[in-house]
């Protein structure tokens, strides 16, 4: 062999794997975050402090700096969506994590809707989540 020849094949062997390489490569959807609750169960009041923490559920690890446009609170879980309560963003004491402060008036079920855009991704993520208000 030549080594011309061995050149070509080398680069025709590159190539090749380079191709394989990105077909192969697993783009993120996504459908591949999610939010989810750092505690089920909050403490009835105002003032209470629901946190929330955005994971990428292919690695199970928190993803941080996210843009949380949408926030809503109401009691859909016990049958009185319009029971909306205030709800406002505060600091997060760590990365992926994301607070708020409500006003969880009553005890029982509380639904947090939101709405966050993913740094590099496409799509808006929208979850729901259930939680408890316990006196």
């Amino acid at each position: 062999m030549t080594n011309s020849s061995m050149k070509r094949a080398a680069a025709a062997t590159l190539a090749a794997a380079l191709s394989v390489a990105t077909l192969s490569t697993a783009y993120a959807d996504i459908t591949d975050y999610e939010f989810r609750l750092v505690q089920t169960d909050i403490k009835q009041g105002n003032g209470a402090i629901v946190a929330v923490r955005l994971v990428d559920k292919r690695s199970g690890k928190a993803v941080p700096d996210a843009v949380i446009f949408a926030t809503r609170i109401d009691m859909a879980p016990d049958g009185m969506e319009t029971m909306a309560a205030p709800i406002e963003a505060l600091p997060s004491t760590e990365p992926g994590v994301y607070r708020f402060k409500t006003n969880l008036m009553m005890a029982g079920g509380w639904r947090l809707s939101l709405g966050a855009k993913i740094q590099g991704e496409t799509g808006t993520l929208e979850n729901k989540l259930v939680l408890k208000a316990v006196p």
